[in-house]
């Protein structure tokens, strides 16, 4: 009986019923952003509404060009995950990353005057204390400390937001450790630093550069990432300087 009840539960589409985190995940793992935004969403619980930003803020991040209305989408619904469960680790991440990219956009007058900078580093702090070997938030929180360095200058970045390049690369280092083989951490890392001093970090950009194109892709964002630092790692080695600091800034997601 218990067999056949499981069975008819599996015949049910998820959209139908609260889908669970793994069927959630699936769904954004092939690649179905709006799908996985609405499901997640729909089952009303942090994980689902966290699975639900990372696919909006997946969509945004392939997108040709920036979407603002996308990336306040994604901090709603950040927002939800954060609400619904402080201590769910991704949540905090995925607000942090949202209005990181918001920021890009709008301009750090408006990103100081809502105090994006603070408010990311609040919920990175949170998602680290909720899960300290989590290697996206340890590597979102490196990301942050090279951000407000390159845009206030190194003294100003540290007696505004304690923010430093050493910790930057610190952080770095412990992300790696934690998860060697994965695709859009190293990747990202590499983008991080190439958009900050790409002369001076050019050797280790190129290693992380490397290791994302020989990692296994476990989503299809992360297979479409490969390509994306495959070609920053032919422009690194081609010393195509104007064309890889054109790419790296549009993968950061600044407008044209």
């Amino acid at each position: 009986m218990r067999a056949a009840l499981l069975a008819l539960l599996l015949l049910v589409p998820a959209t139908a019923r609260a889908a669970t985190t793994e069927e959630i995940f699936a769904i954004y793992a092939r690649g179905d952003y709006e799908q996985a935004a609405r499901v997640g969403e729909a089952a009303h619980t942090a994980p689902g509404y966290a699975i639900a930003a990372r696919a909006v803020l997946a969509d945004d991040v392939l997108r040709d060009k920036p979407c603002l209305e996308c990336l306040e989408r994604a901090e709603r619904l950040s927002r939800q995950a954060v609400a619904a469960d402080p201590r769910h680790a991704f949540g905090q991440i995925w607000l942090a990353v949202s209005l990181g990219y918001q920021s890009r956009i709008t301009g750090v007058v408006k990103a100081r005057l809502r105090d994006a900078p603070g408010q990311s580093k609040l919920a990175l702090d949170a998602a680290i204390a909720a899960d300290p070997q989590n290697p996206y938030a340890v590597s979102a929180l490196g990301g942050w400390h090279i951000e407000i360095v390159r845009g206030g200058g190194a003294t100003l970045a540290r007696l505004l937001y304690g923010a430093r390049e050493d910790q930057a690369l610190a952080l770095f280092d412990r992300a790696i450790k934690l998860a060697p083989g994965n695709v859009a951490v190293r990747y990202q890392i590499a983008l991080s630093l190439l958009g900050f001093d790409g002369d001076k970090y050019r050797a280790r950009s190129l290693t992380e550069l490397r290791a994302a194109v020989a990692g296994e892709a476990a989503t299809a964002y992360e297979k479409e990432i490969q390509g994306r630092a495959n070609e920053l790692l032919g422009l690194v080695n081609r010393g195509a300087q104007d064309a890889l600091a054109a790419r790296v800034r549009k993968y950061q997601g600044y407008p044209d």
